[in-house]
């Protein structure tokens, strides 16, 4: 009965050639969002992503309306949202933080279409420099997550739909 659960994706998973992804990237905390973005990028292109639909926004809170309104055009198969929210001396941090989460999770249970969450949520830009670098970059691991994520949805609407 179905297919056995691997632990690691297959390598078709990973093939991007024929999906159309869209990254939604916040211009708060640029510096970082650029760093994240390039591993994206670099980790699409990689999987044979040709020409990912790049969307920039003020900042973290406004990533799911517009990873929201690019799941519902019909025109992508996945979403890569990427932004960094870092922690100051006040409780604004968490609600931008957690607002981004749960609207990133609202768009993946309410259109179907996967969204990876390439959000940093660190205490300082230490953290955040550390976690958009070239070895080891969240950016590029939400990008392979929604490569992965558009295949398994696609393969199981197809053996359930």
């Amino acid at each position: 009965m179905g297919e056995r659960s691997h632990e690691k994706p297959r390598p078709e998973d990973l093939d991007a050639s024929d999906l159309r992804i869209a990254i939604v990237v916040s211009r708060y905390n640029q510096e970082v969002s650029k760093r994240l973005l390039r591993g994206a990028l670099e980790a699409l292109e990689r999987r044979g992503c040709r020409d990912p639909e790049v969307v920039w926004v003020p900042g973290a809170l406004e990533i799911p309306l517009a990873a929201l309104t690019l799941a519902e055009s019909g025109a992508v198969d996945a979403v890569v949202a990427l932004g960094c929210v870092i922690q100051g001396e006040t409780a604004h941090f968490q609600f931008v933080a957690q607002g981004c989460a749960d609207g990133i999770v609202h768009v993946n249970l309410d259109t179907g279409i996967p969204c990876s969450f390439g959000v940093l949520t660190t205490f300082d830009r230490e953290q955040a420099f550390a976690r958009s670098g070239p070895t080891n970059n969240k950016g590029a691991e939400a990008a392979e997550t929604a490569v992965e994520m558009a295949h398994l949805v696609r393969r199981l609407q197809q053996s359930h739909g």
